[in-house]
């Protein structure tokens, strides 16, 4: 299994029956395919649709119909379009129970930065999109990354080194290797990969953390 899916199959676990979530650009857009049976959730994309399923087949699927990254997704029994405006009113108005997004960096204190990279001196791209409104909007945000760069440097950080997104507002970070809760005190590792140890864990995390008392092994069901 390929990383962003696993990190994408975790992330959908954190999915809670009734509840309204944005789906950010990027490696959220996938867990829609994820969803576990049982859990009946209303999806939300930022570029205008409300209650939609995860990837078509090529038989069935529609260009004109697509998530906040362009790829194409399923219309269910309800689903609604509209355009982007009424799209951020539900997120700016606090009407989403949670938001998955992607990022470039968290860290200790539950900052996250996801969307500035250093193209030039004081040039940054892509752009700041809609993560503004979202974590502002949202009551949960859930962090999706890999754990560290191609360089192997980690991107759990102590401080983030890139422009913020949002300040002290991530509740839940899930990377291929293991999942934080952000609390008042710091992250606390609560799932760790099969055959890591503590140790492995620190030393590919450059933050601070605690580790659950019951931290147990990362969850895919």
């Amino acid at each position: 299994m390929k990383d962003k899916e696993r990190i994408a199959r975790r992330a959908a676990l954190e999915l809670k029956d009734g509840e309204y979530v944005n789906l950010g650009f990027g490696m959220p857009t996938s867990v829609a395919n994820f969803v576990p049976k049982g859990v009946e959730v209303i999806l939300q994309s930022e570029n205008g649709c409300l209650l939609f399923g995860g990837t078509p087949t090529v038989d069935t699927y529609d260009s004109d119909i697509a998530n906040a990254g362009g790829q194409p997704i399923t219309l269910v029994k309800g689903s609604a379009i509209f355009d982007s405006t009424t799209a951020f009113t539900m997120i700016r108005g606090g009407h989403m129970d949670g938001t998955f997004l992607g990022a470039l960096e968290v860290d200790q204190e539950g900052n996250i930065a996801n969307w500035a990279l250093p193209v030039a001196p004081e040039r940054y791209s892509p752009g700041p999109g809609g993560a503004m409104d979202l974590v502002a909007g949202a009551r949960k945000v859930v962090a999706m990354l890999l754990h560290t760069n191609k360089q192997g440097e980690s991107k759990i950080k102590k401080h983030c080194t890139l422009p913020l997104t949002g300040a002290g507002i991530v509740d839940i970070i899930i990377t291929e290797q293991a999942v934080f809760t952000v609390q008042p005190k710091g992250l606390v590792l609560t799932e760790m990969a099969a055959g890591k140890t503590v140790e492995d864990i620190r030393n590919i995390t450059e933050a601070d953390f605690t580790v659950a008392e019951n931290v147990g092994e990362y969850r895919l069901a």
